[in-house]
């Protein structure tokens, strides 16, 4: 049967832009252990999240692009440069979401602001999330011992050991340049049995409530892989503890040919690091409490795999 394509001209564009895209974002290739998705979502992973009502983007779709209020810019749902919806779309039928801990993304400067799932988070969590466009980013060195950075490696730590790792810093006091977790683990010296370390890391753990050690900063880096190289390196982020996230397949639609496809968005990678941290580090069942963080991004996954199955129907 032939698929009746109800997208607006919008759509088709956007379907368009899809087709030739830059190198996958730096932030796309975080993990280390497989999704576990039922066999029976694998072609709409995402219709199991507790998302807002999307009504108002699918009015927003049917009147096409719209002004931005504040630069009056032509854009499709939101202002990706002033970090706004448009006209079309009321700020207060936008879901607004409250994260456990401040975010900071990276974005580098030669990043296309259009094509960046980073401006998601900012639209859904302003008053967490920031977004510096590098060079210009804070100075992380007096705060390091409650700040972390998602970045993959050799020295990188999962999740459930953020707390463990911190406690080096709290136990030292003073931040000074060899405080840098990343370069040995904290009970090294220690050659603690097996048994004794988990003790001291669940210890830790418990005690990751207290104002003085516990996680407030996560940051990530919006860039290609290329890019990164040149962030990762710079000074004020060298001796911030590295997390390195569990693998999952992505949903994103500008999938690099010949890539993996663990290679997670910008908004899909700090979803999933904030349901790791819910369960791993707050020890609370995870209730949907950030699936509207993928708010646009469901939507806009929807909106180009069926443009493209009717294109491919036709």
């Amino acid at each position: 049967m032939r698929c009746k394509l109800t997208m607006s001209l919008n759509s088709s564009t956007l379907l368009n832009e899809e087709n030739s895209q830059e190198p996958k974002r730096n932030t796309e290739r975080l993990g280390s252990l497989e999704l576990q998705t039922p066999s029976s979502f694998q072609d709409n992973p995402l219709q199991q999240l507790q998302l807002a009502s999307q009504e108002v983007l699918e009015k927003a779709k049917k009147s096409g692009r719209s002004k931005c209020p504040q630069c009056s810019s032509s854009r499709m749902f939101y202002c990706y440069t002033c970090f706004v919806p448009v006209e079309t779309v009321p700020t207060k039928e936008i879901p607004t979401v409250k994260l456990p801990l401040k975010i900071d993304i990276i974005k580098h400067p030669n990043e296309t602001d259009g094509k960046s799932t980073a401006v998601h988070a900012k639209l859904l969590a302003p008053d967490d999330v920031t977004i510096y466009k590098y060079p210009c980013i804070p100075e992380y060195k007096e705060k390091r011992h409650e700040i972390a950075l998602i970045f993959p490696g050799p020295n990188s730590v999962s999740v459930k050991d953020i707390a463990f790792h911190l406690q080096k810093y709290a136990k030292k006091g003073i931040h000074t340049n060899d405080d840098d977790c990343s370069r040995e683990p904290f009970l090294k010296q220690a050659k603690l049995e097996p048994k004794e370390e988990e003790k001291n890391l669940n210890e830790c753990i418990s005690t990751n409530g207290t104002e003085g050690t516990r996680l407030k900063k996560i940051i990530f880096i919006d860039s290609t892989w290329n890019q990164t190289n040149k962030i990762i390196t710079d000074e004020r982020l060298q001796g911030l503890l590295q997390i390195e996230l569990k693998t999952r397949k992505t949903c994103f639609w500008r999938h690099q040919k010949g890539k993996p496809d663990t290679y997670l968005s910008t908004i899909e990678a700090i979803y999933y690091f904030l349901v790791d941290y819910h369960q791993e580090i707050l020890k609370e069942n995870y209730k949907g409490q950030y699936d509207n963080l993928l708010f646009f991004f469901s939507f806009m996954y929807t909106l180009i795999k069926n443009a493209k199955c009717c294109a491919a129907k036709e």
